[in-house]
């Protein structure tokens, strides 16, 4: 067995008792306290996640823009220093290579943040595919990420920095922020992963432990407890927030997964994948991602079988009971005829048959 990956915080979360599980290859903690308590702190207050085993790569050369224009799906050309994106790498036959967001730091200069398990398979796709004056270098071992979202989030972080937070509007971010006690400067960006408000935190890895001691402490007052990889799914979940090997695979396409609006097909370059998305954008696809809630008592859990009768119509994504909602939900990529809101399906639960109906999404708003 390989040894598990941690990141500078582990001995943090070891200090307060966290169940720590293998997670794609790292040891990271699914829960301090428990999921629902998490998932009902950040929804409430704030919660702080370490993300540091997310992966980051530079790009850099004054031919960064065009190449990032023919590898990525959304538009890079309207991002500006300051500002990120929300964006996608697809294969050729339209499947996705990752969900990723992009900061545009300075002009021919930008940080891709891309998920952990597909860390080494984005870099070496990357590198496969450099065109022209760019460099691409994988600089995930030189930051931590910290996440601190939630109501109470701001009114936290801002104790600790004479930078303004609230001049930073979602999806832009500021560089060099310095935080009280805290040796590094720092990238905050107003972004993040659980349908709150909040901030990403980037900075070099030795200054982690600090600056997460720092935010806890400040913090106790208002609440603000650490969250582990549970809440951080369900929290995902209910905001209809694509996972990555769940809602997103080689085998299922953003426009699929609903995530048109990440990929402009109309935009001069031909990036990887364009001609397929751009098909299913004005044809329509065969299978769409939606909402379901069970009707009968029972969790509709990730690939479980969706039926009508006993015809295969699609599978269940992801599926948990809502800890907002208190109900039994899913997202489910089912074939287009079955994906108006109410339709019945059926969901193949073990061996019992359940009763579940089409719902919109996402199941939570704030």
């Amino acid at each position: 067995m390989a040894e598990l990956k941690r990141t500078p915080l582990y001995s943090e979360y070891k200090k307060l008792g966290a169940k720590t599980i293998d997670f794609g290859g790292w040891d990271l903690p699914v829960q301090f306290t428990s999921i629902k308590e998490e998932h009902e702190a950040t929804r409430t207050k704030a919660g702080l996640f370490d993300v540091s085993h997310m992966g980051e790569v530079m790009v850099k050369g004054k031919d960064s823009l065009n190449y990032l224009q023919g590898m990525l799906t959304n538009d890079v050309s309207k991002l500006e220093p300051g500002k990120a994106q929300y964006t996608i790498m697809c294969y050729e036959n339209g499947g996705t290579v990752d969900d990723l967001i992009v900061y545009m730091l300075d002009a021919n200069e930008y940080l891709l943040v891309i998920n952990a398990a597909n860390r080494d398979k984005d870099v070496q796709w990357l590198k496969d595919h450099q065109r022209g004056d760019v460099t691409v270098e994988d600089v995930s071992d030189d930051y931590v990420q910290l996440a601190l979202q939630g109501p109470r989030a701001e009114e936290t972080l801002q104790q600790l920095t004479e930078a303004d937070l609230s001049s930073i509007k979602f999806f832009r971010f500021l560089q060099d922020v310095s935080f009280e006690g805290v040796e590094d400067k720092a990238i905050v960006s107003r972004t993040g992963y659980t349908g709150e408000d909040g901030f990403e935190i980037y900075l070099p890895a030795e200054s982690g432990p600090a600056l997460w001691q720092a935010i806890l402490s400040k913090g106790e007052a208002a609440g603000v407890q650490p969250i582990g990889l549970g809440a951080r799914d369900t929290l995902r979940f209910e905001a209809n927030l694509a996972l990555y090997g769940q809602e997103l695979s080689p085998e299922i396409t953003p426009i699929e997964a609903g995530l048109s609006f990440a990929v402009r097909v109309k935009k001069d370059a031909d990036f990887i994948g364009k001609e397929v998305l751009k098909k299913q954008k004005e044809e329509g696809t065969s299978r769409k991602l939606v909402g379901i809630e069970m009707i009968d008592k029972g969790i509709p859990r990730t690939n479980y079988e969706v039926l009508d009768g006993d015809k295969i119509i699609g599978f269940v994504t992801t599926g948990t009971q809502s800890p907002t909602l208190g109900k039994n939900v899913g997202l489910a990529l089912l074939d287009t005829d079955y994906t108006t809101e109410e339709t019945e399906v059926t969901v193949q639960v073990r061996k019992r048959k359940l009763q579940a109906k089409v719902v919109a999404t996402p199941f939570y708003k704030r």
